[in-house]
């Protein structure tokens, strides 16, 4: 029912900007001139800039084959899904205060278990009347690591590092509500602490919320594009004493069709791979839950390395369980053929702008992940520690400020780990199709 009524508004909001531009006449207001902008979406907002509105949104459409590991049976299976398809409302009222909210019709950008009709990625209310503080509050992910803190549209691979898989929790709102204060000095210094309540997927007996709590800080002496030395360090935590929960450590390892959240994919035939932890955690197993994130990047005209360190324990709450503990990387090599840079502004990576609008710009890149889990309870106690690596090489071609089109191929191997046909290493290939507005 909310996504029918949000479709409905949707569709009066573009209707009223097609008559807008069909009827040329005479635009009068009680305040302010007005000005209308509609390239990449439909933006509009008062030359004393104390009100804007702007519709916009994102669509990605994956395909991907892949086998080996990537399925029970080592077989070829394909997958083809909508990634994400955002929309998108946004902007300014009063000056101070500034909204933003984003329908995923996708039910894919998420974590499991989402609603099939979609859901709210994101409703927040920021007011930034004590600038350069700016105080947000609703629904909306928190900050943990540099991959994360880039948009989705404009990450290099398309996939971010299976490294977060480790700490799948550190980054996603889980359908909860929260609050962060953030900041910055100049364009060099940049930190956000946020609190965050969980949804009910995890709480503890007497039906009380998970609590979390999340911690990031940047330093970037500097920071323009095609000239960045980025630092920032991370830290999250969240309280799982007298809860249960789902404590499995998964990871597609970079190959989102063997398990979508909406959309086709290798179905009973996908394999994800288990490094640690068990479903069904009982209440009262652990305490707290603890995660740490190292991140550098580099960049110099068309070339950027960047790199996550991240580290997770879980610790034991009772004598029959003992503590969990995770690790994982990431290096990433990225040159731009064409010559252009990546944006970076306050902490984040942002899009490459092509320079030649007939051929766009073009991207190579590479990436390593790794991943480990040391957990001796249950099925694990007599296992060494399970890893993953995932090679990661593709091509992205921007061919303009909206329309990008991407490939890349994965090869995973894993250790102290086998699909059940024995294998332990997969292959595979994603294809994306992107449009942004």
């Amino acid at each position: 029912m909310i996504r029918k009524h949000f479709a409905g508004f949707v569709a009066s909001a573009l209707a009223m900007a097609v008559t807008a531009q069909a009827f040329a006449g005479t635009v009068t207001t009680d305040g302010a001139d007005i000005v209308v902008k509609t390239k990449g979406g439909l933006e509009v907002a008062t030359t004393d800039k104390e009100f804007s509105f702007k519709l916009g949104g994102r669509i990605q459409a994956d395909y991907s084959r892949f086998d080996g590991f990537y399925t029970n049976n080592g077989n070829t299976a394909d997958a083809g899904y909508f990634r994400r398809a955002y929309l998108e409302l946004g902007g300014v009222m009063y000056t101070d205060w500034a909204y933003q909210i984003a329908y995923d019709f996708s039910h894919n950008s998420g974590g499991d278990n989402r609603s099939e009709d979609g859901y709210f990625d994101e409703a927040s209310l920021a007011y930034n009347g004590f600038k350069p503080v700016s105080i947000k509050f609703g629904r909306f992910d928190p900050e943990f690591g540099l991959e994360k803190a880039t948009s989705s549209k404009w990450v290099t691979a398309q996939e971010r590092t299976a490294a977060y898989d480790l700490v799948d929790w550190t980054n996603s709102h889980n359908g909860g509500l929260g609050i962060q204060a953030s900041g910055n000095a100049g364009d060099s210094l940049y930190g956000s602490v946020g609190a965050f309540a969980k949804d009910a997927t995890n709480q503890d007996k007497d039906g009380d919320s998970t609590k979390q709590f999340n911690l990031r800080g940047v330093f970037a002496p500097m920071h323009e594009a095609g000239n960045v030395l980025h630092f920032g360090i991370n830290y999250a935590q969240r309280d799982l004493s007298d809860t249960a929960f789902d404590g499995r450590i998964r990871s597609r390892l970079g190959m989102r069709g063997v398990s979508t959240d909406g959309g086709q994919d290798a179905g009973t035939n996908g394999n994800r791979l288990t490094l640690g932890g068990q479903n069904n955690t009982p209440a009262g197993a652990y305490d707290t839950d603890q995660a740490w994130g190292l991140e550098a990047a580099w960049a110099m005209g068309p070339f950027s390395v960047q790199g996550e360190y991240i580290k997770r324990e879980v610790e034991a709450d009772s004598a029959a369980f003992s503590d969990i503990k995770a690790d994982g990387y990431y290096g990433q090599l990225a040159y731009t053929i064409t010559g252009e840079a990546r944006g970076y502004k306050l902490g984040k990576f942002d899009s490459i702008k092509p320079s030649n609008k007939q051929i766009g710009a073009w991207e190579v890149f590479y990436r390593y992940d790794h991943l480990s889990v040391d957990d001796d309870n249950g099925a694990f106690a007599n296992v060494s520690d399970i890893e993953g690596k995932v090679h990661n090489v593709g091509l992205n071609w921007y061919a303009n400020e909206s329309i990008k089109l991407s490939g890349v191929y994965v090869k995973a191997k894993v250790d102290n780990a086998q699909n059940a046909a024995g294998d332990d290493s997969g292959d595979g290939f994603v294809m994306r199709a992107q449009y942004v507005f």
